[in-house]
């Protein structure tokens, strides 16, 4: 796989645009642990190999666990994810496909039991901002490194 264009060279200004939003997100509230999870979720159903990547090695080096990391796709049949964090993937699912239909108001009362209105507009916004990163990874064809046995970045 060959990176099609380097977009931080091509638009600078819109990226660093984008990753201002990042920065806002990082310093809403939610916990640091939960934004790396919705992230890989989303990433996940949108297939991008570059945020999955990404996600994956920050959420381990903030201290998340490989056994969680490794079951976020697969998190209904999991125990190890707490009553919050399964709200956000729920919502994090809806948001990502949202083609599919209207979030009703059952899910919208499940968010609030878990969420202040306040952190669900940042988690709201964290999800918009996930795919607008899958988005732009995945039709560039961003490439993500490639570690090898000793955890080092193959040339």
């Amino acid at each position: 796989m060959k990176e099609r264009l380097n977009y931080w060279k091509a638009a600078p200004e819109l990226v660093g645009a984008v990753r201002g939003v990042k920065d806002a997100v990082a310093a809403s509230g939610l916990e640091a642990s939960l934004i790396h999870l919705v992230n890989l979720r989303a990433s996940q159903i949108n297939g991008c190999s570059y945020c999955v990547d990404m996600h994956t090695r920050e959420a381990r080096r903030d201290g998340e666990t490989e056994q969680r990391v490794h079951l976020v796709s697969a998190w209904r049949e999991s125990p190890l994810f707490s009553e919050r964090e399964r709200a956000a993937f729920e919502w994090t699912e809806r948001l990502t496909r949202i083609s599919d239909g209207p979030v009703d108001d059952a899910l919208y009362a499940r968010m609030l039991e878990h969420f202040s209105e306040k952190d669900l507009v940042s988690l709201t916004v964290l999800v918009g901002l996930i795919n607008t990163w899958n988005r732009i990874a995945v039709p560039f064809r961003s490439v993500h490194p490639i570690i090898d046995k000793e955890n080092s970045v193959a040339a």
